[in-house]
């Protein structure tokens, strides 16, 4: 994996400080996170019972979405917005397992997710990770330089990332994804998802509890038709089977047990650049 000194910088990581990626590493019953982590994911529990569920869902609809686009679209390039801890069947390995010479650049910037991602991406030649925010179009841009044709149908992926970033100035959900899709050639795919719920309730309470835990680092619980807006753009196409909960995206056998509870939800769905 070939680097640059700009990617070479990070923060150091903040133990005492709960991240969104290691407390939906722990979630998904990794060990790449700390007790600060897992305590906030016990609190977190306390709102939403169900969400050690929906983040295997979600990262079992990632790993659909990615075989999909490579199998049914023919994308060989993909850009994997606010990717978290490398885990099993990174996105690059799905994709690699479909297309040999497929080319995956995953952006984070979060300091560990770029100490671990930069581990695991060293024994991958067309997988590299870049040190940039999501909402940093002109950053992501340069880094790809090289390793993205953008001339070329690409996937752009925002999966259970968006409700990370806050309703403000350039940073908000659908400024990056309009941005994101004014690069794409026509032939390319984005996938949005995020947690919604149709609970203002635990919307305010999980927002809270987020922004405290991770020191503002954090967007909000939105709603459906916020997730419908962000798709509302030219020459973006939605594909069947339309925003559905990821649950319910082209579901297989591998596809874990639904939550018990449904107090929130990942919801999206993928769509076509013409």
């Amino acid at each position: 994996m070939d680097r640059n000194e700009a990617d070479d910088w990070q923060e150091p990581i903040d133990r005492g400080r709960p991240s969104a990626a290691r407390m939906y590493d722990f979630l998904l019953g990794g060990n790449r996170n700390y007790p600060s982590d897992r305590a906030a994911v016990d609190e977190l529990l306390k709102t939403a019972p169900s969400s050690r569920e929906l983040a295997l869902n979600n990262r079992s609809f990632l790993i659909r979405v990615v075989g999909h686009i490579a199998r049914r679209y023919g994308i060989r390039q993909f850009i994997d917005h606010g990717s978290g801890l490398p885990t099993q069947n990174n996105v690059h390995e799905v994709a690699e397992s479909v297309h040999p010479d497929a080319r995956v650049v995953y952006v984070d910037n979060d300091p560990m997710v770029l100490g671990y991602g930069r581990a695991v991406l060293d024994e991958s030649p067309n997988a590299v990770i870049l040190n940039a925010d999501m909402a940093d179009t002109p950053a992501i841009v340069a880094g790809i330089k090289g390793r993205i044709d953008l001339a070329e149908p690409v996937a752009a992926l925002f999966v259970s990332v968006l409700h990370c970033v806050p309703d403000r100035d350039n940073g908000d959900p659908k400024a990056i994804i309009e941005r994101t899709v004014d690069l794409l050639a026509p032939g390319s795919v984005v996938v949005v998802c995020q947690l919604v719920s149709d609970d203002a309730d635990v919307r305010d309470a999980v927002t809270g509890l987020m922004q405290q835990q991770t020191g503002g680092k954090w967007g909000r619980v939105r709603t459906e038709a916020d997730v419908h807006r962000f798709f509302d753009i030219d020459r973006l196409v939605i594909e069947p089977p339309g925003l559905v909960d990821v649950t319910d995206w082209y579901p297989d056998a591998q596809a874990p047990a639904r939550q018990a509870s449904l107090e929130w939800i990942e919801f999206g769905g993928l769509a076509r650049v013409v």
